[in-house]
């Protein structure tokens, strides 16, 4: 069988389960199973199925999702995260500090947890009817509270990039550390959006917020277990101490300590974090299995090698190589969320990167930028969707997405940075080694 056959059967199948409305590990799994079994026979292609499934759930590797997932519920189930907003937006008694506190917190949040939805829920829970009760405009306050929650995809820990370095095969740690710059500029970026947007637009933002100032005590309790948790995680793993899966691990028991010992986390959130955490690892632990079977066809009949060969065939420059890869991910992060297209595309995509000529490290994170603008471009933006709901109706889907273009633009201004200096991103990983 021919690999542009093998190709376009795999995307053909794909989207028609989709399109019926299967999810997509399932969908992932049915498209694969017929060119399984035309390479090994019925029997066989079971047992060899079962096989890769299970290999998935003992990777060690991938211990570190549920880790950090785990740790993530624990912040958002405890007072830590919420506490973390209410210091940002007391302590700093400037106008539209409950904006500023909101990227603030959101990029705190960001370094202890990977995950751009628990991120905005966590935050924007709390933030979203503080700054409506405030008289904040509503697309100033949920566009910076949705684009907030990318912060967590982008600043280290992040699931995306773990995503990234266990399907390009790339160094973990490498990766992390190569978005610590481009994620501080990012955050800058914002805080640029909100002061521009207060001048353009000054009823949005008010001139006095009502807020009282949080006891030392609590301020404490507040920044300490996040700095705590956040060196934790950095130190272990760019110090060599720890693989990241080590490091998940021992952060994730600290996270247990500090949520009960000075989070106010009660028995009950203790034990739905734990649900939390089951039911998101469900849904992975299945998206990562059925992976694993579509990478398996692809390899064997050499869909992405001959696709790069194809590709590069047409004498094509690395740039518009590049942004023609841009441009197919933004118009298909309208569709899919992030971890489903880094399994379906990402096995194909990478080695043409590479072949390209790009630092695939350097590539993790332009492609990681890329995935927080799926995850706010309608119509499956997570975060949009996340934000409009917690408002309880006060905030349309359309005062979301509006609110959020200024930030969509600061993400692209980044990937244009990154193109233009490739050391935003490779410098700190260089001098780490």
């Amino acid at each position: 069988m021919e690999w542009y056959t093998v190709g376009l059967g795999l995307l053909g199948l794909l989207m028609i389960f989709i399109v019926i409305g299967l999810p997509i590990p399932f969908a992932l799994a049915a498209a694969s199973l017929p060119f399984l079994w035309n390479i090994q026979g019925f029997s066989t292609s079971v047992v060899s199925s079962e096989l890769k499934l299970w290999g998935v759930w003992i990777d060690y590797i991938l211990l570190a999702v549920p880790l950090f997932v785990f740790l993530g519920e624990l912040i958002g189930k405890s007072q830590i995260g919420p506490n973390l907003y209410q210091f940002l937006h007391q302590g700093v008694r400037i106008r539209g500090s409950a904006a500023y506190g909101s990227i603030g917190a959101s990029a705190g949040f960001g370094a202890v947890c990977g995950s751009s939805m628990v991120g905005a829920l966590t935050i924007g829970g709390v933030a979203l009817p503080e700054m409506l009760r405030l008289g904040y405009g509503k697309r100033l306050s949920s566009g910076v509270l949705a684009a907030g929650g990318t912060l967590s995809v982008l600043i280290p820990p992040s699931l995306i990039l773990l995503f990234y370095g266990i399907v390009a095969d790339q160094s973990i740690g490498d990766l992390f550390i190569a978005g610590v710059i481009p994620g501080l500029i990012l955050v800058s970026s914002f805080v640029v959006i909100v002061l521009i947007w207060g001048i353009l637009k000054p009823r949005d933002i008010p001139n006095q917020e009502e807020a009282q100032k949080m006891p030392m005590l609590m301020i404490l309790s507040t920044v300490g277990p996040v700095v705590l948790i956040g060196l934790v995680i950095t130190v272990a793993i760019y110090a060599g101490i720890a693989t990241p899966t080590e490091a998940a691990a021992v952060a994730a028991l600290l996270t247990v300590v500090l949520a009960f010992g000075v989070g106010g986390l009660t028995w009950q959130g203790f034990v739905a974090s734990i649900f939390a955490t089951m039911r998101t690892m469900g849904y992975l632990g299945l998206l990562l299995s059925a992976g694993v079977l579509f990478g398996f066809v692809l390899t064997y009949y050499r869909v992405p090698q001959q696709f790069t060969e194809l590709f590069l065939s047409y004498d094509l420059s690395a740039y518009t190589v590049l942004a023609i890869v841009l441009v197919f991910y933004v118009i298909l992060g309208m569709f899919l969320e992030p971890v489903s297209m880094t399994f379906i595309t990402l096995p194909t995509i990478y080695p043409l990167m590479d072949a390209a000529g790009f630092d695939l490290i350097w590539f993790g994170v332009v492609y990681t930028i890329t995935m927080e603008i799926a995850v706010l471009t309608p119509p499956v933006g997570l975060n949009l969707y996340v934000i409009q709901a917690i408002s309880r109706e006060q905030v349309t889907i359309g005062d979301v997405i509006m609110g959020c273009l200024p930030f969509i633009g600061a993400m692209i201004l980044l990937i244009v940075i990154l193109i233009l200096a490739p050391q935003t991103a490779l410098w700190l990983p260089e001098q780490m080694r």
